[in-house]
């Protein structure tokens, strides 16, 4: 959005200087079966069984175009999973929500989308918003207009029945220490998580948007995972949201491993990735890429768009290679609906998508799909392969490795008692 320049102001551009120092599938989703001659027409999907609330959102089924998540058989080789997706995204003037719709229909890659519930309220209703810590009808990032509610709803409706994920970027999107989400108390978090449905859940009563579609999705079951404003304020929002029906974060920060769970929920973070031409590696963002190039600014030298853009993708490809030819770890990206530095971040987004989700075992799906499959799996599996480094495949062989297993652990001398049950006695002593 045309106001999300300021928004990753602060937080963010902190932690991207400081690391300047440091499915898409091939295979497509079930297709319906036929429809015997005579028989009813099957129901369209999106049709709305039960309008939820005031009708901004519906109960339409399960959702479309999904795949099921499948445990590894013994010995099989993890598929490469590419997660792209989108921080406080919404329609406007660019268009760029609708055409990465067509470019994910294109390469078979499904997205999350992370909705900031503040584009779903008018201005006009501002002081419906009161961030924790700010007076009423306080956003560092604005409101919606009319248009904008339209257009934003239109796509979130669209992307949801093509398998997409809407998640939630929350807000107003504070960051710093003056009051910024990284100060923010569990209670604030959990009060800034219920706004943001809210604003999902009632968007056509606070637009006087009566007559249009309703979302075909229930928000309350939908919204799973979230990212937060400049990945600040991770820790009090995973303590929030395991008990509001979250199964997911994706605020955090890491090498290229396989992930694990924090305080119950998914921990995805973005990815330390290479830089091409630098000696370090930076985050897996374009804006990440962007501070690294031009600084403060995002319209830098015109005559360094070009390269810059090429700089991302190739950075971005690399990243792919090392896993998909390493560990398999699952490759996040995170990016924004801005034409910053000409718009040359979202011409390397689009090409690395076609770079990648075109490949065989590749599967470009949403955090939900990602969480659905590290949950089918042995939670032994997974520890098992988070002992493979960046880039580092295993060294007899995937159906070995994934055969054979993690070593067991060495027998305990005789007459010595496992440190398990001498722990267990030693409290019963006291």
């Amino acid at each position: 959005m045309t106001a999300a320049t300021k928004k990753i102001a602060g937080g963010i551009a902190a932690s991207a200087l400081v690391l300047g120092v440091a499915g898409c599938s091939t295979s497509e989703p079930a297709k319906a079966p036929p429809v015997r001659k005579g028989a009813a027409a099957p129901e369209a999907p999106g049709s709305v069984k039960r309008l939820i609330g005031d009708g901004s959102t519906s109960y339409t089924g399960p959702q479309p175009n999904v795949q099921k998540a499948q445990k590894l058989k013994p010995g099989e080789k993890p598929p490469q999973f590419v997660v792209y997706s989108w921080d406080g995204a919404g329609e406007d003037s660019q268009r760029l929500f609708s055409h990465f719709r067509e470019v994910g229909k294109k390469y078979n890659a499904r997205m999350t989308y992370f909705l900031s519930g503040v584009y779903m309220l008018p201005e006009a209703k501002k002081d419906l918003y009161t961030a924790p810590q700010h007076s009423p009808g306080r956003s560092d990032i604005g409101f919606g207009d009319l248009q904008g509610i339209k257009d934003t709803a239109t796509q979130v409706r669209a992307a949801w029945l093509e398998g997409n994920e809407i998640g939630t970027h929350f807000n107003g999107h504070f960051c710093g220490p003056d009051g910024g989400v990284g100060t923010w108390s569990v209670d604030e978090w959990k009060s800034e998580i219920n706004q943001a449905k809210s604003f999902v859940k009632n968007w056509k009563t606070n637009a006087a948007l009566k007559d249009m579609e309703a979302l075909p999705f229930d928000y309350d079951k939908e919204l799973i995972g979230a990212r937060t404003p400049c990945l600040e304020g991770q820790k009090n929002f995973m303590l929030a949201a395991k008990g509001m029906g979250f199964r997911y974060d994706s605020s955090g920060i890491s090498k290229q491993i396989w992930p694990k769970k924090t305080d119950g929920l998914w921990d995805l973070p973005l990815q330390l990735v290479p830089m091409p031409g630098r000696a370090f590696d930076t985050l897996s963002m374009d804006y990440n890429y962007m501070v690294n190039q031009s600084g403060t600014t995002s319209q830098g030298d015109p005559s360094q768009h070009a390269y810059w853009g090429e700089q991302m993708r190739d950075g971005l490809m690399k990243a792919f290679e090392r896993t998909y030819q390493g560990n398999r770890a699952p490759l996040i990206i995170g990016n924004h609906f801005e034409s910053w530095n000409g718009g040359t971040y979202m011409r390397a987004v689009e090409d690395s998508i076609k770079g990648m989700c075109t490949q065989k075992e590749v599967r470009c799906v949403p955090f939900r799909e990602l969480a659905d499959w590290l949950d089918a799996q042995d939670p032994k599996t997974l520890e098992w392969m988070r002992t493979l480094d960046v880039g580092q495949a295993p060294k007899e062989g995937w159906t070995k490795f994934l055969t054979v297993g993690p070593p067991a652990p060495p027998a305990a001398p005789a007459g010595v008692k496992p440190a398990e049950e001498s722990a267990d006695e030693s409290q019963s002593e006291d």
